[in-house]
């Protein structure tokens, strides 16, 4: 990786992988590509190595985007809108960044020649009922079948919750705690996964390395239940007195959370101790054995491996 693109990348993604890739001797340029000027000002301000290069511009509008992508050899595509509640109430916004915009990002790296497209989805494209669920399983579908078109190698990467990250719920438990000494939440029994931000970007980073055939690549990531979640960030911030109060669950969310569902599995291999690959063709690793991989399919967290993970993401 020499030249690089951060589509979106002025979210909380977006600033942790560029300092991970600042990191790194080899790179020449980043360009952080995104629509929001004020994000771009603050991060600017920031991060202030002349490598960075910032750039106004909407992932709908193909000919901003072809024009930040000339002379890139490699595009990490972040930019999505991801708050399921705002899809919902303005789904063409949703189908024109996260299914248009995708297009777009894909004609103007095959028209390049561009080397490697790493696109980051989320667990809500596995088996989607919401809006955003559905836009961004749209949007894998695109980035797998581009390796169709041209010598680009586009691969897709599902993960779950990241802590830290932009709408992280565990900010919003701090929150809740300081101004009421009181945490709500939907379900204490809903599980999801759980990673630190910091380990999400180092494998999605590792990523660019894998080999021709994994195309479909998804994260293994420890779950736990939202009250043991509750009751870490209480155990944290909050006191005796703090309280958890539950609201049921709203609608289209689901109890638990799948990054694989059960046709996939037929399908997914072991790739090694970070991921799972997804794969149509036949590749020479070990094929899973689960029926499907959800947030309450595997041992969940203890209490101890939760505040583990506040840690490491800085909490």
């Amino acid at each position: 990786m020499k030249k690089i693109l951060i589509t979106g990348g002025t979210g909380s993604w977006g600033k942790i992988l560029l300092e991970r890739l600042l990191l790194k001797p080899t790179v020449e340029e980043v360009r952080i590509f995104s629509r929001n000027e004020y994000n771009q000002v603050m991060m600017a301000r920031k991060y202030t190595d002349p490598r960075v290069k910032y750039i106004i511009g909407d992932i709908r509008d193909y000919e901003a985007v072809f024009n930040v992508c000339r002379d890139i050899d490699t595009v990490f595509h972040l930019a999505a809108l991801k708050h399921v509640p705002i899809c919902e109430e303005m789904p063409l916004e949703a189908i024109k960044t996260n299914i248009a915009g995708t297009e777009c990002l894909i004609r103007a790296c095959v028209s390049w020649g561009i080397q490697n497209v790493i696109d980051v989805s989320t667990d809500k494209a596995c088996s989607p009922n919401t809006l955003y669920g559905a836009t961004k399983l749209v949007g894998e579908k695109l980035i797998l079948n581009a390796n169709n078109y041209g010598k680009t190698k586009f691969r897709c990467i599902r993960a779950g919750n990241v802590l830290g990250s932009a709408g992280s719920v565990v900010p919003l438990f701090i929150d809740q705690i300081k101004q009421y000494n009181s945490i709500t939440v939907t379900d204490c029994a809903m599980t999801r996964y759980f990673m630190s931000l910091h380990e999400a970007i180092e494998l999605i980073i590792q990523a660019v390395e894998f080999k021709e055939d994994a195309e479909m690549l998804v994260m293994r990531m420890p779950s736990c239940t939202i009250g043991d979640l509750a009751n870490a960030v209480i155990y944290k911030y909050g006191d005796a007195y703090t309280t958890i109060r539950e609201v049921g669950i709203r609608a289209n969310e689901k109890r638990h959370e799948l990054l694989i569902n059960a046709d996939e599995a037929m399908n997914t291999y072991v790739y090694n101790t970070h991921y799972y690959a997804i794969s149509n063709k036949e590749l020479k690793l070990p094929k899973v054995t689960f029926k499907e991989y959800g947030s309450n399919t595997q041992r969940l967290m203890t209490g101890t491996e939760i505040l583990d993970i506040l840690t490491k993401g800085g909490f």
